[in-house]
């Protein structure tokens, strides 16, 4: 048994004008009946709400607006999940719908509960159609594009596998829109030699993401232990042979090095409120021996967060990010013992914690 989550980005499951590809999710929705056939469970995540409420309210373009954009979800987006649903069911196979917020990934609480409803879904043979919840999500608090969401699914759910349709065929040397001499690149293990190639973030009218996007959302997967592949969704037969193990697209092979379920959640989904200054010391000792962070090694701390938040690590001098971490002083705390040993926090904080933040709640950049 196998475990997929496969993603559809708007443009893939609606056309220019926002009217639903039929022959598009049809065509997913074969494979995934063949996948439940054969055993394996799929989760799929979907966009398109917007782009559906878009068409029936007949907007012009892609409202800027955020309460126009909430709107137009709302309107969309029991139209496009009854589109999977009935499609679904003619296949002999039962759906559920269900619509997150970052919130539902961000709060440790809320991201177990995802998880375990997810797993209990998939245990009784039911293919989840996830969306992120537009109606409600703010651009502070949404995931920006279903990319990201994507790869949490997969990362929550375990999987063996992340594939996320895009219009062209995979990740390409150069825009092949523009540039003719663009190649495919069919395969990826060292993501910062990526940084050679023209990775663009330009979307379609009706989406949100980008090729950049996926290769992020690739990478987080990797971490994870998931296989990644970014292939076209506009020729079935592209899913069907990445689900067969046969050359598609651009592969991300899952990396050996692997995240724990909480440093990826530290990482990716747990927002940042605050910074803290690390001296060229403490920098070593984080990234050399994998040490706490304790007081005296924090010389500057900016933001208004308490005990229990994440906050980036910065060094001095070049104000390079060297990771993430839960601190365990609020701001003002931490301000008025940085500098300090251990020893003398104490008299200043009694019953404070000898670290700022425990290495086993910190992940390097």
């Amino acid at each position: 048994m196998r475990r997929v989550v496969i993603k559809l980005g708007s443009s893939i499951v609606a056309d220019d004008e926002g009217e639903v590809r039929t022959e598009v999710l049809t065509a997913v929705s074969d494979a995934v009946a063949g996948e439940r056939a054969a055993g394996n469970e799929v989760v799929v995540v979907t966009s398109g709400a917007i782009a559906r409420g878009m068409r029936v309210m007949e907007l012009g373009a892609r409202p800027t607006l955020i309460q126009e954009l909430q709107a137009a979800s709302a309107v969309g987006q029991g139209k496009l999940y009854r589109v999977y649903d009935e499609l679904l069911l003619e296949r002999g196979v039962t759906s559920a719908q269900i619509l997150l917020t970052f919130f539902d990934v961000s709060a440790r609480t809320h991201y177990l509960n995802v998880r375990q409803t997810l797993r209990t879904l998939l245990d009784w043979g039911v293919v989840p159609i996830i969306n992120e919840n537009d109606t409600t999500t703010t651009d502070e608090i949404s995931f920006g594009d279903n990319d990201f969401l994507a790869a949490q699914v997969a990362v929550l759910v375990a999987a063996d596998t992340l594939i996320l349709l895009t219009e062209p065929d995979g990740l390409f040397t150069a825009d092949p829109r523009r540039d003719p001499d663009a190649r495919l690149v069919p395969l990826v293990e060292d993501f910062e030699a990526l940084e050679s190639l023209s990775i663009t973030q330009e979307t379609s009218t009706l989406g949100s993401g980008g090729m950049r996007s996926k290769v992020v959302a690739a990478e987080m997967a990797t971490a994870a232990g998931v296989n990644a592949v970014v292939c076209s969704g506009r020729r079935p037969e592209a899913l069907q042979r990445v689900l067969a193990g046969a050359p598609e697209g651009t592969r991300f092979p899952a990396r050996a090095a692997r995240y724990s379920s909480f440093k990826l959640w530290l990482k990716y989904a747990k927002p940042a409120h605050g910074t803290v200054t690390v001296d060229a010391g403490a920098a070593r000792a984080l990234i050399e021996k994998g040490t706490s962070l304790l007081p005296v090694g924090v010389v500057a701390v900016a933001g208004r967060f308490v005990a229990g938040d994440a906050v980036e690590i910065v060094t001095g001098d070049d104000r390079r990010v060297l990771g993430k971490g839960i601190a365990n002083y609020a701001a003002a705390d931490l301000k008025r013992v940085m500098g300090m040993k251990s020893s003398q926090v104490g008299d200043v904080l009694p019953g404070a914690s000898d670290e700022a933040i425990h290495r086993d709640y910190l992940v390097l950049s």
